[in-house]
């Protein structure tokens, strides 16, 4: 009896351990050493950090001209989190195709960086399965930056119609290979190559349909 208990007493630390592994496995506090765009971080031990859900402008390079709000969602982050103590939380995958960490990343009032580039407008949503488990909170971040004309939304004009002359729709909805929802405007760089899965007739559909602008339109 006495032997049973034992085991009993011993099995139960050995799973807080396991849990208390775990915990500490999914969600790390570390220093933002330094920002490389509206999306990417460098941590104090030298390793990147792709913020999960997000895409912001692309940052100027090699001669070519950034996008809009691409230096000022820099700089947003860089007054938010450079130098500062974050946690990073991680989703279903610890890393991108290109080796960098991926991560929920919270400041040090609680606030997820995320979520506030998005509710800024200084990014767009962006959903790559499998890691979406803020998916829905994510989106609901970037449809207040919308429609409140925040950042990069504000001179977008979002409800103007892409229309056939029979009112059909023409801004193509395409899955991508990574199981990503993206749209296409007519004349955008790769509209005529991608098939279209669904059909929008402004912008606000495809984005209330969870899809996001291709990057290159």
């Amino acid at each position: 009896m006495i032997f049973r208990t034992l085991i009993r007493g011993l099995a139960a630390v050995l799973l807080v351990a396991w849990l208390a592994g775990c915990v500490a496995d999914t969600a790390s506090t570390t220093i933002v050493a330094r920002v490389i765009d509206g999306d990417t971080l460098v941590l104090e031990n030298g390793e990147t950090v792709r913020l999960i859900g997000v895409d912001a402008p692309e940052i100027g390079k090699n001669g070519r001209p950034g996008q809009p709000y691409s230096e000022q969602a820099k700089a947003f982050v860089r007054r938010l989190a450079e130098g500062k103590a974050v946690r990073l939380e991680r989703d279903a995958q610890e890393r991108d195709r290109y080796g960098r960490l991926l991560a929920y990343v919270y400041l040090p009032d609680g606030t997820m960086l995320n979520e506030r580039l998005l509710a800024e407008g200084y990014a767009l949503k962006m959903t790559i399965p499998p890691n979406v488990r803020y998916a829905e909170r994510l989106m609901a971040a970037e449809r207040r930056a919308r429609d409140e004309g925040r950042g990069l939304w504000r001179t977008r004009d979002i409800d103007k119609p892409y229309v056939d002359r029979r009112g059909r729709g023409l801004i193509k909805g395409n899955i991508n290979a990574r199981g990503e929802k993206v749209y296409h405007l007519p004349g955008g760089r790769y509209y005529d190559q991608v098939r279209a899965e669904r059909w929008f007739r402004t912008e606000r559909e495809a984005l209330d349909a969870g899809f996001r602008p291709a990057r290159t339109e």
